[in-house]
């Protein structure tokens, strides 16, 4: 049996439907179709210098990388390398391989620092750290069973409050894009503070992204002023995903990223969706504390993995 590895071809349909097969196996939790690869390869911003590569056996996928540049991180150039391999097929030299790979495309851009997200099992982090990588923060992926689980009451927005899906602001999204922005900057990483300042490419990469549900999203305005969201995604199926939460400085503390999760949540299990996932930094109590609230439990955890290069 021979294992090879390569970029992955975005015009080639069973390309796209590979990687995202062993993506769905090794994270079950995680979303991800065909389609919204091929959108990320089309749209994501030319300064990611976005590669997935994969791993092929006698023709057939069992391993994916994904690998790129932080490039919405100041300061030195960081990459990421995300490996992942089928449950089936582990022990054949595929991640070796990908790591490689990917190692060698990133130092070629002069990448500095490498992170990779690595599932929190003890042959997974043995394997990272053999090849040089340190333990860094680490972050939860939890569920929530919408179709047998009881979810709080709906509660009433306060007097001056207002929530509204975000496909109210299609016609103009900026002021979700002012508030994604100020929120993802404060959102704790190893990779340090993200900064958004390229509206264009965030309404490519998220907006119009196509597993993000404009009607699930739900916005807090408070007097006309978004001050606190849920980003939703679906995959098209039962599946529903909550991948940002947060609230604008100048109004945290008074509950309303709890009720704008709350009444998104209340939709999605409406519209048909029966499971709920979303993700959180182990040390973000806050959120943790909402999430558990809500009724979410632990599923799996992944340990961010660092690596200096040079």
């Amino acid at each position: 049996m021979t294992v090879i590895v390569r970029e992955i071809s975005p015009g080639v349909r069973a390309d796209l439907e590979g990687f995202a097969a062993v993506r769905r196996s090794a994270l079950p939790f995680y979303l991800i179709t065909p389609d919204s690869l091929a959108h990320d390869l089309a749209h994501l911003h030319p300064d990611a210098r976005y590669r997935p590569l994969v791993a092929e056996e006698d023709g057939e996928i069992i391993g994916s990388a994904q690998v790129g540049l932080l490039h919405e991180n100041p300061g030195p150039v960081q990459g990421f390398v995300n490996v992942y391999v089928r449950p089936d097929r582990t022990r054949r030299g595929a991640g070796a391989l990908l790591v490689r790979a990917a190692e060698e495309y990133l130092a070629g851009l002069g990448a500095t620092r490498l992170l990779a997200w690595v599932l929190d099992e003890p042959g997974n982090r043995a394997f990272a750290e053999a090849r040089g990588y340190r333990v860094g923060r680490s972050a939860h992926f939890l569920r929530l069973d919408l179709a047998h689980g009881t979810l709080p009451p709906l509660q009433g927005p306060p007097p001056g409050v207002e929530l509204r899906p975000a496909s109210d602001f299609a016609g103009d999204p900026r002021p979700v894009y002012a508030l994604d922005a100020e929120t993802t900057a404060d959102e704790p990483s190893e990779a340090g503070a993200a900064e958004l300042t390229d509206y264009e490419s965030w309404l490519e990469e998220t907006w119009h992204h196509p597993l993000t549900s404009l009607e699930l999203t739900t916005i807090a305005l408070v007097d006309s002023v978004p001050a606190a969201f849920t980003a939703a995604r679906t995959d098209g199926g039962t599946r529903y995903h909550t991948g940002m939460t947060g609230t604008a400085r100048a109004f945290r503390g008074r509950g309303l990223a709890k009720l704008a999760k709350n009444d998104s949540l209340h939709r999605a299990r409406a519209a048909g969706y029966t499971e709920a996932f979303t993700g959180n930094d182990t040390g973000n109590e806050p959120m943790l504390a909402i999430n558990r609230w809500f009724g979410y439990e632990v599923c799996a955890t992944e340990v961010r993995y660092v690596r200096e290069l040079g």
